[in-house]
């Protein structure tokens, strides 16, 4: 199996907007992720570091589930848990991350 995706990363910069401080991030980021078009919510996970999401997610459609009912279930579930439950969202550390790459090696996509 090839390589890990990387995680997307964008650089910003805080930017003084009237009164207020707000964060201005590059044009690529909102073209790969519209959902990011209305408000936000920012969690705080640890010093330095912040969750932001989509305040209303997009909608899945019927179409999306059709493809595999039980992985879209687990989407979901999983979507949930991390907007009711921020705090347990923890970094995967290098020992993870080999483990997960055992567990999908030679694991094939189509």
């Amino acid at each position: 199996m090839g390589e890990a995706k990387r995680q997307e990363q964008y650089e910003g910069t805080v930017v003084q907007v009237g009164n207020s401080r707000g964060m201005r991030l590059p044009a690529g980021f909102f073209r790969a992720h519209p959902e990011f078009s209305g408000k936000v919510r920012v969690t705080m996970v640890a010093d330095g570091t912040a969750l932001v999401s989509a305040k209303t997610p997009p909608r899945r459609t019927a179409a999306d589930d059709e493809d595999d009912p039980v992985v879209a279930s687990l989407l979901r579930f999983m979507e949930r848990q991390m907007s009711e439950h921020p705090e347990d969202i923890v970094a995967a550390d290098a020992g993870q991350l080999r483990r997960i790459g055992k567990l999908v090696k030679g694991v094939s996509l189509k």
